[in-house]
């Protein structure tokens, strides 16, 4: 069966990550943002080789974020990002493994991903059966 884990963040986070710091979350440096990337390239390929891997994508910042919902009957569009929201879906990893258990010791690796202490507690991740069809779906 596949299944999609979900990574989260804020446009904090993004922010911080990127060298925009604030007071609660300040900036990464070169070797923080460095050792998380390593750590999650090594991570996809460890799923890769174990032949669980089917796709992995990172997202752009909430910024860059495009939200469409009707109001009374009429498609509006708003640009992020979305004060109200404290975490946006930041990107996915979907893989291919014998149970549900599995996917979530998966998931659960993303835990010793490096990342400055006031960043490690915000982090997180949901890990979702992916259904075939809408006779998959339950309640």
């Amino acid at each position: 069966m596949k299944y999609m884990i979900l990574l989260y963040a804020s446009q904090q986070d993004y922010d911080s990550m990127t060298g925009k710091g604030s007071p609660e979350s300040p900036a990464w440096t070169a070797a923080d943002f460095e050792a998380m990337g390593a750590y999650m390239e090594a991570w996809n390929k460890e799923i890769a080789d174990s032949g669980e891997f089917v796709d992995a994508r990172g997202l752009a910042a909430p910024v860059h974020t495009r939200r469409v919902q009707l109001e009374n009957g009429v498609p509006v569009v708003t640009d992020g990002p979305y004060p109200e929201t404290a975490e946006v879906l930041a990107g996915y990893t979907i893989v291919e493994c014998d149970s549900f258990d599995r996917a979530t010791e998966i998931a659960a690796r993303l835990a010793a991903c490096p990342a400055p202490e006031h960043a490690r507690g915000r982090a997180k991740a949901d890990v979702r059966p992916i259904v075939d069809s809408r006779t998959d779906l339950e309640v």
